[in-house]
């Protein structure tokens, strides 16, 4: 029985109890009163016990809860974690791919202003080369004509003009 209703029943008892006159004092059914004592000495451990194990089944929910929120905050901070690392990763790669990019626009631009020197250069040298060709293509005009004017030849070719 539970203990709730022990109570009533402990309460009802006193109630048909009979007053003394000129007391507080009652009369109760002694055989009723000792036989509800020893139910609630019986009830009494077993409404201990059942709140003792709803007490430890508490204790084992909150360990258990507890154990969770702590996996799930391992598990958040793993996340975390490994997202850090990603966008570390990944700002790293960023960085490292616009320092590639940057070397290479300075190695083209390099590069290219080589290749434009060297034109430059080979250009030059061929209109060198061109101009001592021109002198002496005019120089061996010029030889072969003195060389006919000596020789007394009468026709002589007209001076070709560069």
């Amino acid at each position: 029985m539970d203990i709730l209703q022990l109570i009533d029943r402990l309460e009802e008892l006193f109630n048909d109890a009979k007053a003394l006159p000129f007391t507080h004092n009652v009369v109760v059914d002694e055989d009723r009163m000792l036989e509800l004592i020893d139910q609630m000495r019986i009830a009494i451990p077993e409404e201990v016990k059942k709140a003792q194990q709803v007490i430890a089944q508490r204790d084992r929910v909150m360990a258990q809860a507890q154990e969770e929120a702590n996996r799930t905050l391992q598990l958040a901070r793993e996340k975390a974690d490994q997202m850090i690392q990603k966008d570390m990763v990944a700002q790293e790669a960023q960085r490292r791919a616009d320092q590639i990019l940057s070397q290479g626009r300075a190695d083209a631009e390099a590069t290219r202003a080589d290749a434009d020197n060297y034109v430059v250069d080979t250009l030059m040298q061929l209109q060198e080369q061109i101009a001592k060709l021109g002198n002496q293509v005019s120089n061996g005009i010029r030889m072969v004509q003195e060389e006919q004017m000596r020789k007394g030849m009468g026709s002589v070719p007209e001076k070709i003009e560069n």
